[in-house]
């Protein structure tokens, strides 16, 4: 695969000169990624309480703990953990968080030659509190990951090209989402786009640069404007959807599963899951993403609602452990008939 333009990075060791550096990246591009995620990385602050609290109300939790998120690293690692090569391209701060989220990208097998720090901003954090019943209320300060900017998205062009499947959300800036798209559309790299945190403004271009554009309940009201409160109104808003443009939608519900529709088969498809005792659903919908995109990268002959249904498995482990990233399957722990 050939490119225009070749960046070779901004601080490249004493070692490196430009012919060196220009012949890494052309063989990491040759090798390639299965999986390439632009997106968000964020220090979850957990606390597990009875319930969630009233506005102005102050209640006791019974467990605290700190632990790594972030959509975009989250999807990123557990296409990892089922056994894809993925590469995350995203920022951090120059602090404590950062330097132990670089650690934890490299202990779970995925390449951090994209992970940016910064001093002018810190690591993203979320607040999350999980209450007994698994339902979660969750405020994130968004800090580094809204730094990510094109500078950044040039240095990663040669992995950007040379992957399987990218991945894009909005925990960072849209335009960069959006940049990222249209670079993988014009090297013909397979997109998926989470649109989460939703925004009512969305870009049009959003849709058409979708070959899978997957949203829950929320996300999929506020950008269509109707209620999903069972699965014919997952149908619809899917159907919507596929009229701005998007390749296929999926829309995930839960415990329901999710809706599966393209434009090649635009008659919605139930994809049941199995009922299971739910401890956490934090993080649920970013595994579901990650496995979409590890089968995606490994079996792409395969139709998009078995792909889903599996994905729908790998899901189903996360919700019944505590934590985000932490309650993920590895390959190891999933059936292999799965694979």
């Amino acid at each position: 695969m050939k490119y225009s333009t070749l960046v070779t990075p901004s601080n490249p060791p004493s070692c490196y000169n430009r012919t060196v550096a220009v012949q890494f990246f052309l063989n990491m591009a040759e090798e390639g990624f299965d999986v390439v995620v632009v997106g968000s990385c964020m220090t979850d602050l957990v606390s597990q309480a009875p319930r969630l609290p009233k506005a102005g109300e102050t209640i006791h939790g019974h467990k605290f703990f700190i632990g790594f998120g972030g959509k975009g690293a989250n999807q990123c690692i557990q296409a990892s953990r089922l056994g894809a090569k993925t590469a995350m391209v995203c920022k951090v701060g120059k602090d404590f968080f950062g330097d132990n989220y670089i650690q934890n990208f490299k202990n779970n097998g995925v390449s951090t030659e994209f992970v940016g720090q910064t001093d002018k901003a810190a690591t993203g954090a979320a607040s999350i509190i999980v209450n007994d019943a698994g339902e979660n209320a969750i405020v994130i300060v968004a800090g580094a990951n809204m730094l990510l900017g094109y500078e950044d998205l040039q240095r990663a062009w040669p992995a950007l090209g040379g992957t399987k499947v990218l991945i894009c959300q909005l925990e960072i800036s849209p335009d960069t989402s959006l940049q990222a798209l249209r670079s993988a559309r014009e090297r013909q790299v397979k997109t998926i786009f989470n649109p989460a945190p939703a925004i009512p403004d969305l870009h049009p271009d959003f849709y058409p640069l979708s070959d899978v554009f997957c949203c829950n309940e929320p996300e999929a009201e506020l950008l269509t404007g109707v209620a999903v409160g069972s699965v014919d109104d997952a149908g619809k808003v899917g159907a919507e959807l596929l009229q701005r443009g998007c390749g296929s939608v999926i829309v995930t519900l839960g415990p329901q599963g999710c809706v599966v529709l393209s434009s090649q088969d635009p008659v919605p498809r139930h994809v049941a899951t199995t009922p299971v005792t739910t401890l956490d659903t934090t993080g649920a919908g970013d595994s579901f993403i990650g496995a979409l995109a590890f089968y995606m990268a490994h079996y792409p002959t395969m139709p998009l609602e078995e792909m889903a249904r599996r994905a729908n498995q790998v899901a189903t482990v996360s919700v019944q452990g505590v934590g985000t990233q932490t309650s993920y399957p590895s390959r190891k722990d999933m059936p292999q008939e799965l694979f």
